[in-house]
């Protein structure tokens, strides 16, 4: 199981209630929901591991110079700390205060219950998780996150990944696999992650300040796509005027807006090769904290003693607590 930590902290710092402190008033909601997250996530997949996969750029460098747009409306240059995994100065995602100290407490506890987190500079952590999939030749994966961008990577071969998709909540989780994503977004059964990615780029994300091209939504992205076998297979019939798969009004509208298709795969696709660094051992999921002494502390110290002890339970293989 592959965590897009970020997903999961920054959820459940908006869903739990902002009065949970420790008894020096730091704020704690987040490192608690994200500890019950996990905890309820390994308890209902049951994985025989979990990473969890951080962000060392939120906004690489990379995906500006190609579309220099690219999530520029969430930059915030006064907040921060460049290092901070929720990003920092002077090109800073505009993160609440209160969040950056509870991912170190968040990061903390995962090194002591031996989760281990995988992260590589200059890249985002759906980069890390495109990568740890793109790598892997024996195991299924389940890729947790609030993040549709992540459809992409669907697959049935080598080995299977699916995507448990948080949107609506860890409770209410929907789980995504080829046929899955087909048939929410029209895109093919046969090469859904990439359809999907392709249909992104035609249909373009506002949130994430990609422009997609002028007058095609999602239906008509999504049609387009099933037409053709690959990105490039459709981006060479916008130059023949004489494949008839596409009609004269998508060519046009796909044509003017050419530098755009041209970068578009660079920042919407994710990484296959991200140099990934790891914090911690990646073996399989602990049936015990490998720093019991250190995880009580940590409980005690910033009042996490329910989430902390759900989430042991959970890797013991315990009822709930």
């Amino acid at each position: 199981m592959l965590l897009d930590s970020a997903s999961l902290w920054f959820r459940a710092f908006y869903g739990v209630p902002a009065s949970l402190t420790a008894d020096d008033g730091t704020q704690v909601n987040a490192a608690r929901g994200f500890c019950d997250m996990v905890a309820r996530l390994v308890r209902e997949r049951q994985p025989g591991g979990v990473v969890a996969c951080l962000d060392r750029d939120w906004r690489p460098a990379f995906r500006v110079r190609a579309i220099p747009s690219y999530k520029a409306h969430r930059v915030d240059p006064s907040m921060g700390d460049p290092s901070s995994p929720v990003g920092g100065a002077p090109d800073a995602e505009a993160a609440p205060p209160e969040l950056g100290p509870q991912v170190d407490i968040i990061l903390d506890v995962l090194a002591a219950a031996g989760i281990p987190t995988a992260g590589a500079e200059g890249y985002e952590a759906d980069d890390v998780i495109g990568t740890l999939c793109a790598t892997e030749s024996s195991d299924a994966i389940e890729v947790v996150s609030g993040d549709r961008d992540l459809l992409q990577l669907v697959r049935d071969e080598p080995t299977p990944v699916r995507i448990v998709y948080i949107a609506r909540g860890v409770s209410k989780y929907e789980l995504y696999g080829p046929e899955d994503v087909a048939a929410r977004y029209g895109v093919p059964t046969a090469r859904a992650g990439d359809g999907y990615a392709e249909m992104a780029m035609l249909r373009g994300d506002p949130s994430d300040g990609l422009p997609g091209v002028a007058g095609i939504g999602e239906k008509t992205a999504a049609q387009v796509v099933s037409k053709f076998g690959s990105w490039d297979e459709m981006i060479g019939a916008v130059l023949d005027r004489s494949d008839q798969r596409m009609s004269s009004a998508v060519r046009a509208k796909m044509a003017k807006a050419g530098e755009y298709l041209v970068k578009a795969p660079e920042v919407v696709r994710v990484a296959p090769d991200a140099p990934i660094d790891w914090t911690g051992e990646r073996r399989p999921l602990p049936h015990a904290p490998v720093d019991e002494a250190k995880l009580a502390e940590l409980s005690e110290r910033w009042n996490l003693t329910g989430s902390v002890d759900r989430l042991v339970a959970a890797l013991k293989g315990e009822p709930a607590p």
